[in-house]
C-alpha cells in the first residue's frame, strides 16, 4: 500500500508550529532586531560592514567584512559599547569581539557569447558546404546560424 504524501503547507505555518523551526525562525527574527539596532549607533559608512553573528553571554560578536573596518570599529569599541548597553536589549553587554569574514565572491556569470558578424557566418557556411563530414559539416551550420543578420 502506498504512502500517500503529506498536504502541502503554508511556510508561514511551518515556521510557527515546528519547534526546531520555530526556535530558529524566534532566533533569526531576534538577531535582525539586534542587527537593525546596532545600526542605529553605527556610522552610516560602516553599516554595510558590520552584521551581529551572535550575543550571548553578555558577548557581542560582530562579522566585519574586512580588516580596516574592523580596525575602526575597534577603535570605536567603548563608544560603541556604552551606546549599546543604553538600549535595553543590550543591557547585559559587557565586551564586543569582531571576527572579519570576507563576503563570499560574487557569482561568474557565464560569459556571453559575441554574436558572429554576417561575414564570418557566410565564410563559415561556405566551407560547411565543402565537409564531407555528416557531423562536423552540421555542427558549422549551426556556428554560421549564430550570425548577425545585415
Amino acid at each position: 500500500m502506498a504512502s500517500r504524501p503529506l498536504p502541502a503547507r503554508a511556510t508561514g505555518a511551518l515556521l510557527r508550529e515546528a519547534k526546531p523551526l520555530r526556535a530558529l525562525f524566534g532566533e533569526a527574527r531576534r538577531i535582525d532586531h539586534l542587527q537593525h539596532l546596532l545600526e542605529s549607533q553605527l556610522q552610516p559608512a560602516a553599516r554595510e560592514h558590520c552584521r551581529v553573528a551572535s550575543w550571548r553571554e553578555g558577548c557581542l560578536l560582530l562579522i566585519v567584512t574586512d580588516g580596516h573596518w574592523a580596525t575602526r570599529l575597534r577603535y570605536q569599541q567603548r563608544r560603541l559599547l556604552r551606546q549599546l548597553q543604553a538600549i535595553e536589549e543590550f543591557a547585559g553587554l559587557e565586551r564586543i569581539h569582531f571576527k572579519v569574514q570576507p563576503p563570499p565572491p560574487a557569482r561568474h556569470e557565464p560569459p556571453r557569447t559575441t554574436p558572429l558578424s554576417a561575414c564570418a557566418a557566410d565564410n563559415i557556411h561556405a566551407t560547411a558546404e565543402g565537409i564531407r563530414d555528416p557531423r562536423l559539416r552540421a555542427a558549422l551550420e549551426r556556428l554560421a546560424s549564430r550570425g548577425k543578420a545585415d
